[in-house]
């Protein structure tokens, strides 16, 4: 069987997120969106495990389902702030349970070095290889994915608080690392141009705030399983037999894909930025330096490399995104919620929309126009102006609206930018 699953998310316990991201609205949305496993998210915190414990049960294998049988996957993300090789760092690291027990010894020796209670994604002052040996230690089933490995600010590579080798990070327990998080700014091609991590499996998740379907699975993975269970997905992550593909925006959706400075309405391409020495050509003060750009600098091959032993994947806009520029309006205005329904209705679900249903059924359900635009996303062809220092990229229908796009530059940050 088919599952589509994203795999890091949050809950209403987590900062910039709004307290109706509960496990009702996650099912809601996720089968909306056409998503059929989803992570628990923010599991060490005590009153977000109480309503995984009040709303969710065990089946044996690991899964946890709702009254309606909706499956969830305990996990959770851990920010590691600490100092090493001479230099502070700011690691964030997914965490899988194979079962409650599991997490609760998971949360009693955070217990130990912090407080679990004040966010959903806690601060421990652990490097990153006591972090892995200790969680092993407590039960070999759960399993570490370094998370959004390229953002600049909180990753294993990030260009300010990051390494350049894995084993730099995890040290002796990089052996018991077996999958990286791409994050919304990089997808598997850009990967590859780093031999170093051929070995390992490229995930692909949300890292959701907020449960809409613009935000819920907007990157997912697609496995082929016999039985939904724990181990089954662990092992289609670790030997990608059974791991069809990602799902992926294109990476220059993401918040951080080029180099810039938002305040200053700064965006630039790599080599723009280096010519600029990486300093910020209005104000003088340090560009962020985006995901595309620290990819160059650590990068052994040249782009367009495919790795012939990597999961394949698509990129695809969220539906909400795509009629929003057809119709240029706000993903979250009536206009565009009124065309999302007649689309997403009748038991179809977005991913339906999105990768299955034809041109010529798309164009019972609404005009030619965004029928084209559907299937244009699906083949890839939606240009998008890159973002940059927490800016999200914008997907447009034609490199001719990037131009017209500069003229209207946004005076202040929208609340969308948070989430």
């Amino acid at each position: 069987m088919e599952i589509i699953a994203d795999l890091h998310i949050h809950s209403k316990h987590s900062q910039a997120t709004g307290k109706e991201l509960d496990l009702t609205n996650l099912e809601k949305w996720a089968k909306v969106k056409g998503v059929d496993l989803l992570g628990t998210g923010d599991f060490t915190h005590p009153k977000w495990i109480e309503e995984i414990k009040g709303k969710l049960s065990e089946d044996g294998n690991g899964i946890l389902k709702t009254a309606y049988g909706f499956p969830f996957i305990l996990q959770t993300e851990i920010s590691l702030i600490y100092t090493d090789m001479g230099k502070g760092r700011k690691i964030h690291n997914i965490v899988y349970a194979p079962d409650l027990d599991a997490a609760s010894k998971i949360t009693s020796y955070l217990l130990t070095k912090g407080r679990v209670d004040y966010d959903g994604r806690p601060i421990f002052g652990i490097p990153c290889d006591e972090f892995v040996e200790s969680l092993k230690a407590i039960d070999s089933r759960i399993e570490i994915v370094p998370a959004h490995i390229w953002t600049p600010w909180f990753s294993l590579f990030g260009a300010n608080s990051g390494y350049d080798k894995i084993k730099d990070c995890f040290k002796d327990m990089t052996k018991h690392i077996f999958a990286l998080e791409t994050g919304l700014s990089s997808d598997p091609a850009m990967n590859w141009r780093l031999s170093a991590l051929d070995k390992y499996t490229l995930i692909s998740n949300s890292d959701l705030h907020s449960y809409w379907p613009w935000r819920i699975g907007r990157e997912a993975n697609v496995f082929e399983l016999k039985e939904l269970r724990f181990d089954s997905v662990i092992k289609a992550i670790k030997t990608k037999a059974g791991f069809k593909e990602t799902i992926e925006v294109d990476p220059a959706f993401g918040k951080y894909h080029w180099t810039g400075h938002r305040n200053c309405d700064i965006n630039l391409s790599p080599k723009e930025a280096l010519k600029h020495h990486n300093v910020c050509p209005k104000c003088g003060k340090n560009l962020t330096v985006g995901v595309e750009q620290r990819v160059e600098e650590l990068a052994d091959r040249e782009e367009g490399y495919v790795l012939k032993e990597g999961v394949g994947f698509k990129r695809m806009i969220p539906l909400s995104d795509i009629l929003s520029i057809v119709l240029k309006k706000a993903v979250a205005t009536k206009t565009v919620w009124a065309e999302y329904n007649k689309l997403v209705s009748s038991g179809r679900s977005e991913y339906d929309v999105m990768r299955k249903v034809s041109f010529e059924g798309l164009r019972k359900l609404t005009d030619e126009k965004t029928a084209e635009a559907i299937i244009k996303n699906r083949e890839g062809r939606i240009t998008v102006k890159p973002g940059y220092d927490g800016v999200y990229g914008e997907p447009l229908l034609s490199e001719a609206e990037i131009e017209e796009k500069e003229k209207f530059k946004p005076k202040q940050r929208g609340l969308g930018e948070f989430f």
